[in-house]
């Protein structure tokens, strides 16, 4: 008797799960060093296949071929999974060699009894192509050095103890987020992975087949299209034994719950339709907050264009978009911001809403504030200032746009007050903990000293970026991505658990990223320690299509030769 009935006759699931549990057993059989060259055949096939994975890519989000924008699909796709298996092929080397895994990699103490691993810059092109950015994994409280030590390489340490067959239910929104999550579930979660694509990423589904070809030559992954139905049947089939997803909150719980009267009563009798480990990465309302300071003119303008990138990029369709600026009611430059940011988003590059249902959720947040303002550049552009983080019915804080909507709400006060008061409001008032950004002037930075840290360790959520997008993140390999530590399925918010993580460390509770204030030439003259022009992923950036390709170029194939063309190209960005 069959376990399921195929979505369509093209579709065996049980055989397609069968494939997976006999590659389990050779995945076990493998050794690390043989789990390593595979990385590098699936670095080589992402790079074969990389120009007409952005060429598909841009086709689904209606891009001109020709637009700069078309730099997003690079560097959020073949870049970024190249990137990643790089990195769990040297953390698989050192495992290999017998050296440790974070030999090289700074560890600090951190407010809070925590300890910060350094994972970004890693190496000297790091520190050429991403000057003045950092990044580092923060663990949980009380986590010793020894702990941090002996943990690092997660399912690696033991390769021969597989843990069954995942299933991934893939994103519709940033296209390395299945292939990354798939890398992560085999590497980390030692399982073999059944990847199921949002509907929306269909089209690509060729071009992931052939980039993940060795794995799936050996049975260790399969991807497969359709709808709703063929993920609930492999979510639900016994051969399947842990599940993660990206997307919204409501999707994850009718796949736990189910819908409706039958998830109700579920919830209420705390018995999950779903009994079975599910790890999920779920967005959430993204604060950016603009500590006061004395910005000249040019600092306005740059880091009005930053947060428009935070909000606008990929049209506003990330989970990790910002969605709330917090600003302090007593800074003088408040108004002079205000005006910037109207401009920024009014003049980023147009570009189609592309992703469905955008429409209704612009008009729903319109409706429920007469007073937003259609600010022009595409008619879904829509800034809502006036937000009163006291108002507990304030829709803005609890509904994830996941569109062009950004939000300002102002509190009182200056330097550590009003830093103290943001850094509350966004833990108490916004739903969510994937991410949150600080924008802060390097003198305001000085002046807050140690308190600047203590906020830092205070705010709640699973990336901060201070000066540097929650976004850049995500981009770095060796860093954490996914919720504070604490939703649980029943409340689940921005998800459980964590991915990406390419050091495989344990008891990880965050990732901080900071970056210059100013880029390039600017960040020079004023003393910055960064020579860091605008940023590629900026929507300003008008080289980002160029810089894109040569930078996951240059990821897949690291050469001296390749670095001036790269250069030469982000300093005309």
């Amino acid at each position: 008797m069959r376990l399921t009935e195929p979505a369509d006759a093209h579709l065996d699931l049980d055989a397609l799960v069968e494939r997976l549990v006999a590659g389990e057993e050779a995945w076990a059989a493998l050794p690390v060093s043989g789990r390593r060259d595979l990385l590098l055949q699936v670095i080589e096939a992402v790079d074969a296949h990389a120009a007409e994975w952005v060429r598909v890519a841009a086709r689904i989000k209606q891009l001109d071929p020709a637009s700069p924008l078309v730099g997003e699909e690079w560097i959020s796709g073949p870049y970024a999974v190249i990137g990643y298996a790089r990195a769990l092929r040297d953390t698989l080397g050192r495992l290999v060699e017998g050296a440790p895994v974070l030999t090289g990699h700074d560890v600090r103490q951190v407010p809070g009894d925590r300890l910060a691993v350094r994972v970004l810059p890693h190496n000297t092109f790091d520190r050429l192509l991403l000057n003045g950015f950092r990044a580092e994994v923060w663990t949980t409280p009380g986590t010793t050095e020894e702990q941090l030590h002996d943990g690092a390489g997660l399912g690696q340490r033991t390769p021969h103890e597989t843990n069954g067959v995942a299933l991934v239910l893939g994103a519709g929104n940033i296209f390395s987020i299945a292939p990354l999550d798939v890398l992560h579930q085999l590497y980390a979660g030692n399982r073999t992975v059944a990847l199921k694509l949002n509907p929306i990423t269909d089209p690509l589904l060729d071009v992931f087949r052939a980039a993940f070809k060795p794995l799936i030559d050996r049975g260790l992954v399969e991807i497969v299209s359709g709808g709703a139905e063929v993920g609930s049947a492999l979510a639900n089939h016994p051969g399947i034994t842990a599940v993660h997803m990206t997307g919204s909150e409501a999707t994850h719980d009718a796949i736990v719950w189910g819908v409706g009267e039958e998830a109700a009563g579920a919830k209420a009798a705390g018995t999950p339709k779903l009994d079975k480990p599910m790890t999920s990465e779920l967005g959430g309302v993204c604060p950016v907050i603009v500590v006061p300071g004395d910005w000249s003119a040019a600092d306005l303008r740059y880091q009005a264009e930053h947060v428009a990138t935070q909000r606008l990029h990929n049209s506003g369709f990330n989970c990790v978009a910002g969605q709330i600026v917090i600003l302090s009611a007593d800074w003088t430059q408040k108004d002079a911001f205000l005006a910037a940011l109207r401009r920024a988003l009014k003049e980023a590059p147009a570009r189609p809403a592309w992703y469905p249902g955008c429409g209704a959720r612009v008009r729903s947040a319109r409706d429920l504030h007469p007073a937003a303002d259609a600010v022009g550049g595409t008619p879904e552009r829509t800034l809502l200032t006036g937000l009163d983080l006291a108002d507990p019915g304030e829709s803005a804080f609890s509904t994830e746009y996941f569109g062009p909507v950004l939000g300002v709400a102002e509190l009182p006060g200056t330097g550590a007050r009003f830093l103290d008061a943001a850094v509350a409001a966004a833990n108490d008032r916004l739903r969510g903990t994937l991410g949150a950004n600080v924008i802060v002037h390097p003198r305001t930075i000085r002046a807050l000293g140690d308190r600047l840290g203590a906020a830092i360790a205070d705010l709640r959520y699973g990336t901060i970026g201070v000066n540097a997008w929650t976004g850049v993140g995500f981009l770095t390999p060796r860093a954490t991505w996914g919720a504070y530590p604490g939703h649980t399925v029943d409340d689940v918010q921005s998800g459980v658990g964590v991915v990406h993580n390419a050091l495989l460390l344990d008891h990880t509770e965050r990732t901080v990223v900071t970056g210059p204030f100013r880029p390039s030439p600017r960040s020079v003259l004023h003393g910055e320690r960064s020579i860091s022009p605008k940023p590629p992923w900026f929507v300003t950036n008008r080289t980002a299509a160029t810089t894109g390709r040569l930078l996951t170029g240059f990821t897949a194939r690291p050469r001296w030769r390749a670095l001036p063309a790269l250069f030469a190209s982000a300093l005309r960005g």
